[in-house]
């Protein structure tokens, strides 16, 4: 189905996309848990900046070689180094976002709490509340591309305004005191910077979001790669300025123990009511990152499916030109997930998975970083120059991602490997279902 540009995604929503999808309801605990690492922490943000700056240029120049790459890593991981490669990229990103948007569910009714208590007390009524976000957005997905895009457009602006608010006025109120210790892991500076960058990458996670619905994207091989690059830029300086100011007006025994440090820090600098604006812009934020992660769930099985590597009922369009169906089955998977939170007993093994999903989200960028060198080559052969510099950034972009990987701790990519190969029988299937295709065509 042909989509006109005027219900595509333009720079701005595409670059919503991003920074939306990067900056979901986390990042408003961040402060509090790199407060006990000591302002060292703030290295950590720099590095993980420079490290998703060249995943940030892999992804646009990807955009710019493969423009009709619908999918994302999953199209690059396919096209570079085949199908077995892209399957388990989108395989393990697929259930990597279930987990995510199921734990954004979660922040997004942690945070109407301070509004309404009864949802910090009543299972039925918080449960209930998710589920209500959950298939709001769903349908609000299902309306078309330009529609969720909108609503990704002003959420987006409207969680950034307290973050910057804080970020940038927080400057006025720093106390440089509250900057000491400079270390206190105990460990080396760069074992500080280690420890740290690895959390604070998982506040990047997201960075790749324009390139999954580049089929509904104007002029996506310009758009894409502009609204990467604009993407990070916005978060990068959201993230740092805004922990220089938490850590800066909190000190440090204090901010550790904070369970809103940027509510907190809002207070010091403009009075108690400012706690309630701030959780509002955390409720805005977890509910702008679980659109545009349902927008981005329902484009990777599609594009698997395009491919007859997934179920074709995946591949199913409505009027509007979405894959609906894999935005339904997507929608009752992050129930479920949301769900086992609230559950007794089941607390547990949705914490494991979430754990399991890091893992999953990171092998994505390795595989991209691995696939750029082959489809450069194909597009833009030697001759054409400029081969040192794409050598670099490749090398560099690979190595930062096994680097977090090898951060994200044994068990997570234990575990997370076997997840990984959970998805084999379904790759078979697919196979086998192509092939008997093909012999009967």
């Amino acid at each position: 189905m042909v989509t006109s540009n005027k219900n595509k995604l333009g720079l701005w929503s595409s670059t919503s996309l991003v920074v939306g999808n990067m900056i979901g309801a986390g990042v408003f605990l961040m402060p509090a848990a790199m407060a006990s690492f000591g302002s060292v922490s703030l290295l950590g943000w720099v590095f993980s900046a420079i490290g998703s700056f060249f995943l940030a240029r892999v992804f646009s120049n990807l955009s710019q070689l493969l423009p009709e790459g619908t999918g994302g890593p999953y199209a690059y991981a396919r096209h570079g180094l085949g199908d077995f490669a892209g399957f388990l990229v989108a395989w393990g990103y697929y259930l990597a976002t279930s987990c995510a948007n199921a734990a954004i569910t979660i922040s997004f009714v942690s945070a109407l709490s301070t509004f309404f208590p009864v949802l910090a007390t009543n299972v039925v009524a918080a449960v209930l509340t998710g589920l209500g976000a959950i298939w709001l957005l769903t349908w609000v997905n299902t309306r078309g591309v330009a529609t969720s895009g909108k609503v990704q457009l002003v959420t987006t602006i409207l969680k950034l305004l307290p973050l910057l608010i804080i970020a940038i006025g927080g400057l006025f109120f720093i106390k440089a005191e509250n900057f000491h210790p400079f270390n206190n892991t105990g460990t080396s500076v760069w074992g500080a910077i280690t420890a740290t960058a690895t959390m604070t990458m998982f506040s990047y996670i997201g960075i790749e979001s324009a390139t999954i619905p580049s089929g509904s994207v104007a002029n996506p091989g310009k758009t894409i790669s502009r609204a990467t690059m604009l993407g990070l830029l916005i978060a990068t300086l959201v993230y740092v300025l805004g922990s220089v100011s938490v850590m800066g007006i909190i000190p440090a025994k204090t901010l550790q123990h904070s369970v809103t440090p940027f509510a907190d820090a809002a207070v010091i600098m403009f009075g108690p009511g400012a706690r309630y604006w701030v959780s509002a812009g955390v409720a805005i934020a977890a509910f702008g990152a679980l659109n545009g992660w349902t927008l981005v769930q329902g484009q990777v099985p599609f594009a698997i499916a395009k491919d007859k590597l997934f179920p074709a009922i995946f591949t199913r369009l409505n009027s509007k030109g979405v894959p609906y169906v894999g935005m339904i089955i997507s929608g009752v998977i992050i129930s479920l997930f949301m769900s086992m939170n609230y559950t007794k007993g089941l607390v547990d093994q949705f914490r494991f998975l979430l754990l399991l999903s890091v893992f999953t989200m990171l092998v994505p960028y390795l595989f991209s970083a691995a696939s750029y060198l082959i489809i450069r080559l194909e597009k833009k052969p030697l001759k054409s120059g400029g081969w040192l510099s794409a050598i670099v950034l490749a090398v560099l972009a690979f190595a930062y991602t096994l680097w977090e990987i090898a951060g994200a701790g044994q068990g997570s990519v234990f575990y997370g490997f076997i997840l990984l190969m959970a998805g084999v029988p379904f790759y078979v299937w697919g196979v086998y279902k192509k092939r008997n295709l093909e012999d009967n065509a």
